[in-house]
């Protein structure tokens, strides 16, 4: 159970142990993913458009999905919770089309076979964001009293 600060609230879960594990994790995805989908952009995106415009996707998502996780309150943990579905969502189509269609995708995105050029972290990172959500979500919610939201 969160121990209260010194005005009586509860510190975020995010902010401690696995949950800044998983911030920085994102973070740095989202850091990775929307800088080299700029590069990309900017200088060759004539040759693999719809890859680089997905890489740039999911730079965004990852973004959005930091943000959630890192910040209390209802609200960001449903944007959160959105962002990872979507994230886990377009990794899995993405990945299910470059193994199946690979001539779609003339270069890489962060999600190409399942993120194989990133030890698969983009399939897992979703996964685990929303078990952490899930998480995160029951302990607020006896702690508080209420039913999970």
């Amino acid at each position: 159970m969160p121990e209260p600060s010194a005005s009586g609230a509860t510190p975020p879960a995010s902010r401690s142990g696995p949950g800044r594990v998983l911030v920085a994790v994102y973070a740095i995805f989202a850091l990775a993913a929307t800088a080299r989908a700029a590069v990309q952009i900017a200088t060759r995106f004539e040759e693999a458009p719809l890859a680089y415009l997905l890489s740039a996707l999911a730079g965004l998502i990852y973004i959005v999905a930091t943000v959630g996780i890192a910040r209390a309150g209802r609200t960001s943990h449903r944007v959160a919770v959105v962002a990872c579905a979507v994230e886990l969502a377009g990794v899995l189509a993405v990945g299910t089309a470059s193994v199946f269609e690979p001539a779609l995708f003339p270069d890489d995105t962060v999600w190409s076979r399942f993120g194989s050029g990133y030890l698969f972290i983009p399939l897992v990172l979703p996964v685990l964001g929303l078990l952490w959500l899930g998480h995160v979500n029951r302990r607020e919610s006896r702690w508080a009293g209420q039913p999970p939201r």
